[in-house]
Order: C-alpha cells, then sequence, then structure tokens
C-alpha cells in the first residue's frame, strides 16, 4: 500500500435530543493508508454510517480529528466519493449523462473520462438506457462511475450491496474489486455482512455500540480473487465472528442474503 491518506484520531460524535444524548462514536482512532480498501462491520447503531458521514465533509458536529492527505476535513469536496445504499441517480438522464452529471459530454476530456469509466464499470451498450431499463447492480454500477468520474482521493460506501438480491451481490462484489484493482481508489465500506468483509476488505474494521468504538481491526491476509467456499477464508471469517460475544444480539448476518 501507499503512504497514510487519512488519519481519524481520538474522534468522539454524540447526538442530543430532550431525553438525553447518545454517544454514536467513542474514541475512534484509524489510520488508512493509499490504496488500502477498508471494510466496516457492526450492527444497527455502531455509527457505520455516522463514521462514513465524517470522513464524507457531511457532519461536522464532532471533536478529535480527522484529515485527508495530511488536512482537516472542512465539507464535502471532489476529493471524497460516497455511494449510498440507493444508487440515487437521476431517473430522468441517461447512463452516460448520469455519470458525467453536471459536466457537458461534449467537452472532450468529459466525453473520454465518462467512456473510459462506463467501460470500466462493464456498461458498454448502455449508454442511452435510463434508469427504469436498469437492473438494481447495473444502476448501482453507475453511481459508481458517477463517484469515480472526478478522481477522489477516497471513495466511501455505505452498505452499496444491501438491497440486492444473493446473487447480483455477490455478482457486485467482483466488480467492484475489478473496479479496485484498475483504479487503485481507497475505499472504505461499510457492511452487516461478515462474508461481504472479508470478500472485499484489506482489514475488516469492527464495530460495537453503546457508545460506537472499535473492537477490533482484523487484517485479511488472503490473496485476490478469493473464494468464501475454501478454508484459509473460513478460518479469517470465524475469526471475526469470534470477537462478537453475543452475535444473535448484533443482529449481524452470517453470510449474504442470509
Amino acid at each position: 500500500m501507499g503512504k497514510e491518506l487519512l488519519s481519524i484520531v481520538n474522534l468522539n460524535k454524540r447526538f442530543e435530543s430532550a431525553g438525553g444524548h447518545v454517544q454514536a462514536l467513542y474514541n475512534v482512532d484509524l489510520d488508512v493508508q493509499e490504496g488500502e480498501f477498508i471494510t466496516v462491520i457492526g450492527p444497527s447503531g455502531c455509527g457505520k454510517s455516522t463514521l462514513l458521514r465524517i470522513v464524507a465533509g457531511l457532519d461536522r458536529g464532532f471533536t478529535g480529528s480527522v484529515t485527508l492527505g495530511g488536512e482537516e476535513i472542512g465539507g464535502p469536496g471532489i476529493d471524497k466519493g460516497f455511494i449510498f445504499q440507493e444508487h440515487r441517480l437521476f431517473p430522468w438522464l441517461t447512463v452516460e449523462k448520469n455519470i458525467a452529471s453536471d459536466l457537458p459530454l461534449g467537452n472532450k476530456e468529459v466525453r473520454r473520462k465518462v467512456d473510459e469509466l462506463i467501460d470500466l464499470v462493464k456498461l458498454n451498450g448502455f449508454e442511452k438506457s435510463y434508469p427504469r431499463e436498469l437492473s438494481g447492480g447495473m444502476a448501482q454500477r453507475v453511481a459508481i462511475a458517477r463517484a469515480l468520474l472526478r478522481n477522489p482521493k477516497i471513495l466511501l460506501l455505505d452498505e452499496p450491496f444491501g438491497a440486492l438480491d444473493a446473487f447480483t451481490r455477490a455478482h457486485m462484489q467482483t466488480v467492484l474489486l475489478d473496479i479496485w484493482r484498475a483504479n487503485k481508489t481507497t475505499m472504505i465500506f461499510v457492511t452487516h455482512d461478515i462474508d461481504e468483509a472479508v470478500f472485499l476488505g484489506n482489514r475488516v474494521v469492527i464495530l460495537e455500540p453503546r457508545p460506537g468504538k472499535i473492537r477490533k481491526i482484523v487484517p485479511i491476509d488472503l490473496p485476490y480473487p478469493r473464494k468464501k467456499t475454501t478454508t484459509s477464508f473460513q478460518e479469517l471469517r470465524l475469526k471475526v465472528l469470534n470477537y462478537f460475544e453475543k452475535v444473535d444480539d448484533l443482529e449481524l448476518t452470517d453470510g449474504a442474503g442470509i
């Protein structure tokens, strides 16, 4: 991996309410290297999405330090791409125009970049299609391409495959790894799924709730491409699983689509 890209030091975030406050994140420390693929796993309410929003610059109400490329994150910007669970494409725009977003396709450089991304996410032949004409997995590929258009330093993915069926989800995991290897973009991927976390990540960050804090960071020293049926994969999956004391209470899925 490259040099340090993202540094999170003593990050604390709490939400105030009439009944008191909720500590969403507590003393979180995490360093991410350039080109690294980090997966973040934990139960609902442990602060996974809050962590992504802070890194994206969408939430500034925290204490601690969060820097990207050595500079404090002061707000959203083109150096940070964000993928939601829903693709959030513009229904009135075609695939190529959704990827280009507010940039003109008539510009030769924009046209070249859009064509490269369409090829990267394997949507050749669907350039003129509208979101309603796409499957869920294809729509998410468009969303990923759109996020990559401006060459972000980091891509943040908040359960992007959570709404997909098991077959499509497995396919999209492979597609995303192909994109990561080809584009070398640093990625942080939030999921509820242990198998998905181990299959994708260089490291798995395990969060626990109330308050949201890192329980363990597990290195995944397996070469790509990975097979979920191998003994080495299952051993690492069990290692991640064993860091949770009461798995049933943590609402984690034990495999995609299960």
